[in-house]
């Protein structure tokens, strides 16, 4: 309404844009972490890229109608068409029967939050990934925060042929989307994610070397093809490996990373572009993208096909003689081991990965002390936030990956390994 009354300066617009990249925050990871409550498992990985490539293509397809809309009828329709799309959106949640969750009570906020963050911080393959993601869309926003450039001052092109680039860029998303499943089952992750990059930092090459308007489309189908197949990968691998008590969090880091890797990127070649020009700025930007390559060769993404990320309840009912509030804490937990001289060493190195799992699942502190006066005792304590938090790793937070770590664990230990539960006074 304010754009068609001339009432919209850009100090406004940005206004705006903020107002709905924090309804974006809120929604995102959200609407990703239904998905595999509306798919079974094993179409998990090809759910999230259709979903991948559907955000991909409506991110490319938008500003072409955008552009063909513009040319015939102005600015203010566009913004008027995007705000009824919503309501078809809304129809929909609104029909949708969601099955009944598990029963347990809502965290609180405040410490799902610190939860959330615990876990993507001792977790390594959700911090690769992560990196992977930065790593590539970074050096990959030149393209899509200076194509008004490349559209206007390179190729000479107004709002239709300006929205026929984007509708190139969702092109390559749609042969994406029919050739990924094949190559997925053909090629692991990185080597996916190695070439698709590589394409991606050739087309930032050659788009900016061609004054030709066809040649720019046809660079520009391949690198929505390499931006898709990326992120849908990337993304694809979070979902599947995700636990299905942080997944929403998860996914809310990775959006964070995903749009702040945008809004940096932007910014630099937005800042590049201006004091070096066009040209140089899409050389670097190839550069940057090739050396992020380079270090994802040692950087590789895990393999995480084998493991079992089923929630997984083998922990036994806590038997306390007292019944502690559920807020209260700190919780002490110990867990004494009898290891053979033998197996110390293998038996250490395992208790790193159980670490990593205590830590993953609730634990703010953990440590391995060995006894003084018998040095085949050792004892492992870490410490819960509340009881409320620790009986949640009773209770569903564990998968069958920890179980099996904490398995192998248990199995060094001659007699069996206690566990016991301190409390405050």
């Amino acid at each position: 309404m304010l754009t068609a009354i001339g009432l919209m300066p850009p100090s406004l617009l940005l206004a705006f844009t903020f107002a709905l990249a924090i309804g974006a925050a809120v929604q995102l990871p959200t609407w990703q972490s239904t998905i595999p409550e509306l798919v079974p498992r094993s179409d998990l990985r090809a759910a999230t890229r259709l979903e991948g490539v559907s955000v991909n293509l409506a991110r490319a397809a938008g500003p072409a109608l955008a552009g063909l809309v513009i040319a015939g009828f102005g600015v203010a329709p566009v913004f008027a068409l995007n705000a009824l799309s919503v309501v078809f959106l809304a129809v929909a949640l609104l029909f949708w029967r969601r099955r009944p969750g598990s029963g347990m009570q809502r965290e609180r906020f405040v410490p799902a939050l610190r939860a959330g963050g615990r876990y993507v911080s001792y977790s390594p393959v959700t911090r690769r990934l992560l990196l992977r993601v930065v790593l590539f869309v970074a050096p990959g926003m030149a393209l899509w925060a200076l194509l008004p450039l490349i559209a206007s001052r390179q190729l000479h092109l107004g709002a239709a042929g300006y929205g026929a680039l984007f509708a190139a860029l969702g092109a390559g998303a749609i042969i994406a989307v029919l050739i990924l499943g094949r190559l997925r089952r053909r090629l692991s992750t990185n080597g996916l994610l190695t070439p698709a990059a590589l394409i991606f930092s050739a087309a930032l090459v050659i788009i900016v070397l061609t004054s030709n308007f066809f040649v720019a489309l046809a660079i520009l189908v391949f690198a929505g093809l390499a931006w898709t197949a990326v992120l849908s990968t990337l993304n694809a691998e979070l979902q599947v490996f995700l636990p299905v008590w942080v997944r929403a969090r998860g996914l809310a880091v990775y959006m964070i990373t995903f749009t702040g890797s945008m809004a940096v990127g932007s910014l630099i070649w937005g800042v590049v572009a201006q004091g070096l020009g066009l040209r140089i700025t899409f050389f670097i930007a190839a550069g940057v993208m090739v050396a992020g390559v380079v270090a994802g060769l040692f950087w590789r993404v895990p393999e995480i096909g084998h493991l079992d990320r089923e929630p997984a309840i083998y922990w036994p009912e806590p038997r306390l003689a007292m019944d502690p509030e559920p807020e209260s804490g700190p919780v002490l937990v110990t867990v004494e081991y009898t290891v053979a001289a033998d197996q110390e060493e293998a038996f250490l190195e395992v208790m790193d990965h159980l670490r990593q799992s205590r830590r993953r699942t609730g634990a703010t502190r953990w440590g391995l002390y060995r006894d003084g006066d018998h040095t085949n005792r050792f004892l492992e304590l870490f410490t819960v936030p509340s009881w409320e938090e620790h009986l949640r790793q009773h209770e569903g937070r564990l998968t069958g990956t920890d179980q099996e770590i904490e398995e192998t664990a248990l199995a060094f230990s001659d007699p069996p390994a206690r566990a016991e539960h301190l409390l405050p006074p």
